[in-house]
């Protein structure tokens, strides 16, 4: 199975994020996404002014782990826990100090986080669309409840490890994790308060005064413990915490992004039909001077130019061959293979091509989701949208990922980031004056907005299943304005 999201990152970022769920009882999965992105001709992206170097500079992808589901009440519960796993790790390494511990310790501590944060957003966004009153209030009593539970149980471990057998740079991974918590639990209070808010009922503000205690006591928590808050009046604008932020982030989910190796593709392939160009350019040429050879002889001016003229058309079909092998190599091969290693295990592997088609290569299913108005139909007979092809195949061997880690995930996540500011420095102003005519038949000057819209049309490919997604993008000048999704 495929999941997709497509979403702003930032002002000229659309983030795309794609999950591949293997199936356990498969021993290889593959996975297909087929992305076919329509550009107004008006923006000048072509193969002359946007080559694919350009466009893999604009493309980041990461490729990380599925996060393991868990509720938040399992989270807190005492049986089959990632407390269960954690807790031994403590142990472990305060009574057995050694590399191999100390690498899981880090692990699990890292895992745990991640874990948590996932099921503090799972559980926020299900009660947030609740509308019973009632139950909504209860879930909300729970969610504080089983916050209150898990930051206790995972403070508790301290006393295991603050023994002398731990080094200090052991300790700090504790107190990184634990200040990643506190302000990962009250980012998420702060979303409840403002769900909270959207309640007008008086039965919710005791709950939101609950909330807000709670908010007090982590940031009062952390100050105690040296942490760093949100200072009010910060001359820099709190710019170091949030520096520190960012890094306890990385430090956090690191564990859940995935080795990667990225080379080209087919390159053996490339040079043997390269070869072949090179020797049939060779056989021309030295037919061609045997030919004049026997019939003038050696020493003749005829001779001389056939010479001449078969080493001119020999680069000139070394080329041409080198040209047709390429057309044919890229059909079949991509423009990138990418290892996916876990823990030194090799779980699968990811390739990626991009190429400018024309609108008769696009399969009529794509066009007919594009769904051009007529007016667009009718002027791309003179070229009115540029089509990109992105292409990418994935693979994951399932029993090597479930070897590589000790908790249960579906697959893995593919998270690209397309950058588009190459995309907006041929647009026009933003600002497009309007007239109209007010009651009293007064000229009235309206300020207008011109936008340019990108078109994204998705095919996903798993096992016998083929399904389409349309977004289209919504952008000028000063960025993205918004994105928005079809039923295809």
């Amino acid at each position: 199975m495929i999941e997709e999201s497509v979403k702003i990152h930032d002002r000229y970022s659309i983030e795309i994020k794609l999950g591949f769920n293997a199936r356990r009882k498969s021993a290889v999965s593959d996975f297909a996404v087929n992305t076919w992105l329509f550009i107004p001709n008006s923006l000048d992206i072509n193969p002359l002014t946007y080559e694919k170097k350009d466009f893999y500079r604009d493309v980041r992808s990461n490729i990380r782990l599925i996060t393991p589901v868990y509720l938040l009440r399992d989270i807190a519960g005492e049986q089959n826990t990632p407390f269960v796993l954690l807790q031994k790790s403590f142990e472990n390494l305060a009574s057995h100090p050694s590399r191999t511990h100390t690498a899981e310790f880090e692990y699990q501590i890292k895992m745990f986080l991640s874990i948590l944060k996932s099921a503090l957003r799972d559980d926020l966004a299900f009660l947030s669309v609740v509308e019973n009153h009632k139950d909504k209030k209860d879930l909300i009593a729970e969610y504080l409840e089983t916050v209150h539970t898990i930051t206790s149980r995972f403070r508790s471990l301290r006393k295991i490890i603050n023994v002398s057998t731990i080094k200090k740079s052991w300790f700090e991974y504790f107190q990184f994790g634990d200040e990643f918590m506190s302000n990962l639990v009250e980012q998420y209070l702060f979303k409840l308060v403002e769900n909270i808010e959207t309640c007008k009922e008086k039965e919710f503000s005791g709950l939101r005064k609950k909330v807000i205690q709670i908010i007090q006591q982590e940031t009062a928590y952390r100050r105690e413990k040296g942490y760093p808050v949100v200072e009010k009046k910060d001359p820099h604008h709190n710019r170091e915490l949030i520096l520190r932020l960012g890094s306890l982030k990385k430090f956090a989910e690191n564990e859940l992004f995935l080795t990667t190796n990225k080379k080209r593709d087919g390159v053996l392939v490339e040079q043997i039909y390269y070869s072949i160009a090179a020797g049939l350019s060779m056989v021309f040429a030295t037919a061609i001077a045997f030919s004049f050879q026997m019939r003038y002889g050696n020493f003749t001016i005829p001779f001389f130019v056939a010479l001449v003229v078969s080493y001119m058309l020999k680069d000139r079909i070394k080329e041409l061959g080198r040209y047709y092998f390429a057309h044919r190599l890229g059909k079949r091969y991509f423009d990138h293979k990418t290892r996916i290693s876990l823990k030194d295990i090799r779980i699968g592997w990811s390739k990626e091509a991009m190429d400018y088609i024309p609108e008769g290569k696009v399969p009529p299913e794509v066009v007919k989701i594009r769904n051009r108005i007529p007016i667009l139909q009718a002027n791309n007979r003179w070229l009115s949208e540029r089509i990109i092809l992105y292409r990418k195949l994935i693979r994951i061997y399932r029993p090597r990922l479930d070897e590589a880690i000790s908790y249960s995930t579906t697959g893995i996540h593919d998270i690209i980031r397309l950058n588009i500011s190459s995309f907006v420095t041929k647009m026009d102003d933003p600002g497009f004056p309007l007239y109209r005519l007010d009651e009293d038949d007064s000229l009235k000057t309206l300020k207008g907005e011109r936008a340019y819209f990108l078109n994204l049309v998705m095919q996903f490919k798993y096992e016998d299943q083929i399904f389409y997604r349309r977004y289209r993008i919504v952008l000028n000048r000063e960025g993205i304005l918004d994105i928005e999704k079809y039923q295809s």
